[in-house]
């Protein structure tokens, strides 16, 4: 807010559904780490072909993966298991504050890693990310999640993920 005092972030009425946007970017931190993002706004259930009804962060996740992920797909099922933990928590308060939660949409820019957790890729056998992955493949059958593929310029969690220069920020 220093670089832009005059920023402001707005809320809108909405149907209390929480929405998240995840993202990850392969190998750009120290020692062969990728970087995990998440954004968690709530709005209502996204409906196919319509744009995502946007609304102000309640939430942001952003983080250094821990694991060396061997490929860009397992760099992005690791941030979208860090971001389901953290929706699984909120899911909870907003349904204990009355406001019932359907599977809560979770957007992700890359089609292999949704594929994955939505079980229309066949993955390898005896990956590092088994017990990622079956968390995620069991909240999915659940309906606790419901895995979405958007492309990048629509992911709120893009942004984060990306190494900008300071002279970027001050646009």
């Amino acid at each position: 807010m220093h670089t832009h005092p005059d920023a402001v972030i707005r809320y809108y009425a909405s149907d209390m559904i929480l929405n998240v946007h995840s993202d990850a970017s392969y190998l750009t931190a120290r020692n062969a780490r990728s970087r995990a993002c998440g954004w968690y706004f709530l709005g209502s259930v996204p409906k196919d072909g319509k744009p995502i009804v946007l609304n102000g962060a309640i939430d942001q996740l952003c983080t250094v993966i821990k694991l060396v992920a061997a490929s860009a797909a397992e760099a992005e099922l690791a941030a979208l298991f860090l971001n389901a933990k953290n929706a699984k928590v909120i899911r909870i308060t907003l349904e204990e504050l009355g406001h019932p939660q359907p599977p809560t949409p979770i957007h992700s820019d890359n089609s292999t890693a949704v594929g994955i957790v939505n079980n229309t890729i066949k993955r390898q056998k005896a990956r590092a990310m088994e017990m990622r992955y079956f968390w995620l493949l069991d909240g999915a059958i659940q309906k606790l999640f419901d895995f979405k593929y958007h492309p990048g310029l629509e992911n709120l969690a893009d942004y984060q993920t990306k190494a900008h220069p300071g002279s970027h920020h001050e646009k």
